[in-house]
């Protein structure tokens, strides 16, 4: 009988393997992100293929996605005979960075009470598409056409974000100054769903406070289990945490779930943070050799993990 840990995992893998369609690309980007960046951040592609085929990703899905991310600019590639290995991109590493400190960061911290906006001038339907995939996985609301806010990334950053992309050069950056209070809250409703930001929310806790409950369970937790865990888990957090503005507490319904669930994916990347890494660095190398240690902001992660 397999342990609580184990089948908790089994279960995540079938509900991921559910989606229609697969996006083996959005996973592959996780498991980049989360076990690969921390540790030197490139890979073989052998090595990736074993990791990705637990989660249903075989090897031709897996060899199309990263060379779709290696056309887009955030993965470089080298050969040596008939090994290759991806790695991030200076481009890439900048993007995962930023992603980085907002997915694995306190969001409880306090505002400055100003706002930065980017304001599409030209380009129309296409630049303001364009603004909503970049802006949007950065955290910005749009509380009207062509006009995007973030309450917490401060002008110069953003100045670099939209600068990575042809069709929003001409676009304006502005840092507001204070203002009323009314005038906060307005801003936070036009710009954000924060009904069904909520609703994610609440159906992350549904489907991962079971999963806590099993790998606090006296049996002993699998590497291989951790690491399928953990990667689903920041899988899913990731693409709701992203979109997340992270308002100020002054601008949330009293007993935001988000914060529930920051709580619980803390909680449960911590208990399988170093069985994970077990799990990589039986499994991983680069064509130099064994994956290097995760460097020392990976311990901060989460406001800082088990030694």
């Amino acid at each position: 009988m397999a342990d609580p840990a184990s089948s908790a995992a089994a279960q995540l893998v079938n509900r991921y393997r559910r989606q229609r369609p697969l996006r083996g690309g959005s996973l592959l980007v996780t498991i980049f992100g989360d076990a690969i960046a921390p540790r030197g951040g490139a890979i073989t592609l052998g090595s990736l293929i074993g990791l990705a085929a637990p989660f249903g990703l075989n090897e031709r899905l897996v060899r199309t996605s990263m060379a779709r991310l290696a056309d887009d600019g955030w993965l470089e590639s080298r050969r040596h005979g008939r090994l290759s290995e991806y790695r991030l991109s200076r481009d890439g590493r900048e993007r995962f960075n930023a992603a980085t400190q907002q997915i694995y960061g306190d969001p409880a911290q306090p505002w400055r009470g100003a706002w930065t906006l980017v304001l599409i001038r030209h380009g129309g339907r296409a630049a303001r598409a364009a603004a909503r995939e970049l802006l949007g996985w950065a955290g910005f609301g749009e509380p009207a056409p062509g006009v995007f806010a973030h309450p917490s990334l401060l002008a110069s950053e953003v100045t670099r974000i939209v600068g990575r992309v042809p069709e929003l050069r001409d676009a304006i950056v502005l840092a507001t100054g204070e203002s009323p209070a009314d005038s906060h809250r307005q801003l936070a409703t036009l710009g954000w769903d924060l009904g069904e930001l909520a609703a994610r929310y609440r159906r992350f806790v549904a489907q991962f406070r079971p999963v806590l409950s099993a790998i606090e369970q006296p049996r002993p937790c699998s590497a291989a289990a951790a690491f399928t865990v953990r990667t689903l888990l920041i899988h899913e957090y990731r693409r709701i945490h992203l979109r997340d503005p992270l308002l100020p507490a002054a601008l949330l319904p009293s007993g935001w779930v988000g914060a529930e669930a920051y709580s619980l994916c803390r909680a449960i990347y911590a208990r399988t943070a170093a069985l994970a890494e077990a799990h990589l660095s039986r499994h991983a190398l680069t064509l130099s050799g064994p994956l290097p240690a995760a460097d020392v902001a990976w311990l901060a992660r989460f406001g800082g993990l088990p030694r």
